[in-house]
């Protein structure tokens, strides 16, 4: 349940509906919902011990934070995302003097599309590849990592490390009462994102269909926090969870569904908080 929630993954424009705004969506992910998965990407950074001797890549990097967190470390980082939106403010964040065509800062990468163009043929291999954008939340939510890791592995050095996230338990995980008003709302267009439960198994089995040998896992607590309703609405929505919903109702009607389902998380200040937890996997490459 991106992070942040997962997103519907997006190859260009034209893959959103038509009254989605593809840049204040991306922006809201950034200045809102994105900071939710903080303890995650810390957590991870932790156990892997990103530092100078890292090179990372990161797939689909969305706007960049986890890639920031890890160039503060010391890493080197690479960035992949097939959201042009994402990207571009990602570049804001990582690569700011780029802008004005003035030298790059040094150890960052950022690339648009294909994790094969992640890495030339004198790259030297990463050492760690990470998918923070997590999964189990939604049906078939995992069915497009396969292809993705299949494209980014080959970039990674023998005993890499490699990251996989989802969502913990729903009774553990609030928003999970949230993300039903997708399911029910886009009734009409069902087997588009309808959602569902974490299963135990998820990354397990997305880690077994690439190749890859299970060498740790760990739970962290990822609440997510916002200012107040209007904020929280706009941060689930920038997640691409609810297109569908708005595709077979409109925003209005979208917007009050959810803003009902927030109320019971509604603080008496105003403010929305959620508790959630969310899971990881470091498996490697053999």
């Amino acid at each position: 349940m991106t992070p942040t929630l997962v997103r519907e993954h997006l190859s260009h424009a034209a893959s959103a509906p038509p009254r989605v705004d593809l840049c204040a969506r991306a922006r809201d992910w950034s200045e809102i919902q994105e900071r939710m998965l903080v303890p995650l990407y810390e957590t991870v950074h932790e156990r892997l011990e990103v530092g100078p001797g890292t090179r990372l890549l990161g797939l689909r990097c969305g706007s960049g934070l986890a890639l920031l967190m890890a160039l503060s470390r010391g890493a080197s980082v690479t960035g992949v995302d097939s959201c042009p939106e994402r990207l571009a403010l990602a570049r804001e964040r990582l690569l700011p003097d780029g802008h004005a065509g003035t030298r790059a800062r040094a150890g960052v990468r950022l690339v648009a599309g294909s994790p094969g163009d992640a890495a030339g043929a004198r790259t030297p291999p990463y050492t760690v590849v990470t998918v923070f954008e997590p999964i189990g939340c939604r049906a078939g939510d995992a069915e497009g990592l396969g292809e993705l890791l299949a494209a980014g592995l080959p970039r990674a050095g023998r005993g890499a490390a490699v990251v996989l996230a989802g969502w913990g338990p729903p009774e553990r995980c609030a928003t999970s009462s949230v993300l039903r008003v997708a399911t029910r709302l886009a009734d009409p267009l069902r087997g588009a994102g309808r959602w569902r439960p974490a299963r135990r198994d998820d990354l397990e089995e997305v880690a077994h269909r690439a190749g890859l040998k299970p060498d740790g896992s760990g739970r962290v607590s990822c609440p997510f926090g916002y200012a107040d309703t209007v904020s929280a609405v706009r941060g689930l929505l920038s997640t691409g969870l609810f297109d569908a919903a708005v595709a077979a109702t409109d925003r209005k009607q979208v917007d009050k569904e959810l803003t009902e389902a927030l109320h019971p998380y509604r603080r008496e200040d105003g403010t929305v908080w959620m508790p959630n937890v969310f899971r990881y996997l470091i498996a490697r490459v053999p």
